[in-house]
């Protein structure tokens, strides 16, 4: 069942998990399509995912509302990333006029190498809640498009945008057991993970379950590709924009309630500009509305459900406990709709040190942790001082210090006076050190996981020249 975040009594959406044999039923249907499907042509595919983007596109509005209800992003927002969704499946829908392999010279006369590329077969496809249409289509959209079959299990909160862009699929010809949405709990997951018929994993999730996947994985030698934790962060510099820094760090702070793997959680700021960039974040801050997101006026809706909900605020007391200084924010809401429902105030904190938990661990909230640098050297130090390497935003208007850090920070995105959050469906997204395993996702990259080369040494069959 799936409830409303913003008013937990109100349900959204209901039916029935699937079952253990619903699975196995599920992953038979996609192993008996996968030739059939390997070996149609592949602007034939394309031609599906771009039926589907249609489609998708002309419900933007209607299922963004559907979105909003379900997960809690406000309306504008929910509505962009079913667009999104649809720009990716055109992204993939025109796959057949990409080069498809590659040729060789060879050192032996009348011969020549080819690099091909075939599909892997059947693929898992885990997806989080935060991004209900917009991560599964940047999945199953290269699967396809590349000749895969896929068993799909979204997130618990989110199967009303799952059966939408699943009835898109279907609507736009998908072939039956191409594509197979199963419905269900870890444990339903963590079977198809498992499946003895599955040729490999895609996943978006928490590091400590991308790990376990990975490990799972490599015992039965299946490829995984996951995206995993982040705790990014902006480093503000001396001469940075003040106005382009503000905008920004709120942005990738506080949109989507701040449930992106992308998201602004850390920020590192020089002695210069700490004091104004930190009296405007609160003043605009403060202007932002929170409440119900299908109210077009508001920024922050709630967060996914009460487990979260509960997890970060208890992260938010941690921090208070371990001397963090209050900004904006910080204290759970007492009274009315938003006492009642998974809301989180937006809240800015400032840390004495950074051995504090809240800049270590990700809490996958409206929560921003600041820490004042020394000065730019110490701030690039600060901010690549994390376990996680997923995303950074760096603002200045030195040409050299935002060189420096595109050589000396590992991280799979690098914005440079841009928010840290943001994908786009052409060009590789994923992270270094604990945020990615595997090859990364989206654009020429996705190639490389759904895929594997066959290099065929190619020469006539006749002897006589």
């Amino acid at each position: 069942m799936s409830t409303s975040p913003t008013y937990p009594d109100e349900v959204i959406a209901h039916g029935h998990n699937a079952t253990h044999a619903e699975l196995d039923a599920a992953v038979a249907a996609a192993r008996a399509a996968a030739h059939d499907w390997a070996r149609t042509q592949a602007h034939e595919r394309g031609a599906i995912l771009l039926r589907a983007a249609a489609a998708v596109d002309a419900a933007a509005d209607r299922w963004g509302s559907e979105l909003a209800r379900e997960e809690g992003k406000p309306v504008a927002e929910a509505i962009g990333e079913v667009r999104r969704a649809a720009q990716i499946l055109r992204y993939y829908g025109v796959e057949g006029d990409r080069p498809s392999g590659e040729s060789y010279h060879s050192p032996r006369p009348g011969e020549r190498i080819l690099v091909t590329r075939k599909a892997l077969g059947v693929v898992a496809v885990i997806t989080p809640f935060n991004f209900p249409i917009a991560i599964p289509a940047w999945k199953i959209a290269p699967a396809l498009a590349l000749g895969n079959t896929v068993v799909w299990k979204p997130a618990e909160a989110v199967p009303l945008l799952a059966m939408r862009l699943m009835t898109a699929l279907a609507d736009a010809g998908l072939p039956a057991g191409v594509c197979n949405l199963v419905l269900g709990d870890r444990e339903l997951g963590a079977c198809l993970v498992e499946h003895r018929d599955i040729n490999g994993v895609t996943f978006t999730g928490s590091t400590s379950v991308g790990r376990a996947i990975a490990a799972s994985a490599a015992g039965r030698g299946i490829p995984v590709q996951a995206e995993m934790g982040g705790k990014n962060a902006a480093v503000v510099l001396d001469d940075a924009d003040l106005g382009t820094a503000v905008d920004q760090v709120l942005a990738g702070a506080f949109r989507s309630a701040g449930q992106k793997c992308t998201a602004t959680s850390r920020l590192v700021v020089t002695p210069g500009i700490a004091d104004a960039l930190l009296d405007e974040l609160v003043a605009r801050l403060g202007a932002w509305a929170v409440g119900d997101p299908l109210d077009q006026h508001v920024r922050i809706g709630p967060v996914v459900d009460r487990a979260a909900q509960a997890s970060i605020l208890a992260g938010i007391r941690g921090a208070l406990d371990q001397n963090a200084r209050v900004l904006f924010g910080g204290q759970p809401y007492v009274s009315g709709f938003r006492q009642a429902g998974c809301f989180v105030p937006p809240t800015i904190l400032e840390l004495e040190d950074t051995t504090a938990q809240v800049w270590r661990t990700e809490l996958f909230g409206p929560v921003l942790a600041v820490h004042r640098a020394e000065n730019s050297d110490h701030a690039f130090m600060l901010a690549a001082d994390s376990e996680f390497g997923l995303s950074a935003a760096i603002f200045t208007n030195d040409l050299s210090r935002a060189l420096g850090a595109v050589d000396d920070l590992d991280v799979g995105i690098l914005h440079i006076n841009s928010e840290s959050a943001g994908a786009d469906p052409h060009v590789p997204f994923g992270g270094a050190k604990a945020s990615g395993y595997g090859p990364k996702e989206q654009g020429r990259a996705a190639v490389e996981f759904f895929t594997h080369p066959t290099t065929v040494y190619l020469r006539g069959g006749r002897s006589d020249r």
